[in-house]
């Protein structure tokens, strides 16, 4: 029996992506999901974790800043690999360090555009929707020891009609995350694992 390659995700929010991706890998083969880990105390993945039977470590800035609290979790867990869904802080250097080429990023916009702190959720999309771009769609990339500038590993893109608001264009970025992030990471996973 192979030994599945373990998979933690980072969340700050809804955990909506963090869910789809439990979901799909829900009976893989070689790839588990095993825990969620979350900087907000009140984000609503941790009531989403709950229902997934899953554990979930709500953390301090303290806890991981410094190498403390949740490297000692994820060492005690034996994960392999980091994706985060909707994690809103940086990845600190130790981490990067420990896990690398292993933690993946989804972001809500064609990269480089509209990256960078602070950039992330509503506010990209605003800002697609003030500038009028023609296109906008999703990039995963690695994650480096800064906001949104690791090695773009896939885009995918829709159109931007002139009658679409901040809303719909959320709501069609969405549908993009759905549909690939879960498949890229597999991809990614099975690709360094060589499983």
């Amino acid at each position: 029996m192979i030994e599945k390659i373990r998979v933690a995700i980072f969340a700050s929010g809804s955990g909506s992506n963090a869910e789809n991706l439990v979901q799909y890998f829900n009976q893989h083969q070689k790839i588990e999901i095993v825990s969620f880990y979350c900087n907000n105390p009140s984000a609503a993945v941790i009531e989403r974790a709950k229902k997934l039977n899953l554990p979930c470590l709500i953390f301090s800035k303290a806890d991981f800043t410094t190498k403390g609290t949740v490297l000692l979790k994820l060492e005690e867990e034996k994960i392999d690999f980091i994706v985060l869904a909707g994690f809103l802080w940086l990845v600190p250097t130790y981490l990067v360090a420990k896990f690398p080429q292993k933690i993946v990023n989804i972001h809500p916009a064609l990269l480089p555009k509209y990256g960078g702190k602070g950039m992330y959720g509503h506010k990209v999309h605003q800002a697609v929707a003030f500038n009028k771009d023609l296109e906008t769609g999703i990039s995963v990339h690695y994650v480096n020891e800064l906001y949104d500038e690791g090695d773009i590993i896939f885009q995918a893109k829709i159109k931007v009609e002139t009658t679409d608001t901040e809303n719909s264009i959320a709501q069609k970025v969405h549908k993009l995350e759905y549909e690939h992030y879960p498949a890229v990471v597999e991809q990614i996973i099975s690709k360094y694992f060589n499983v």
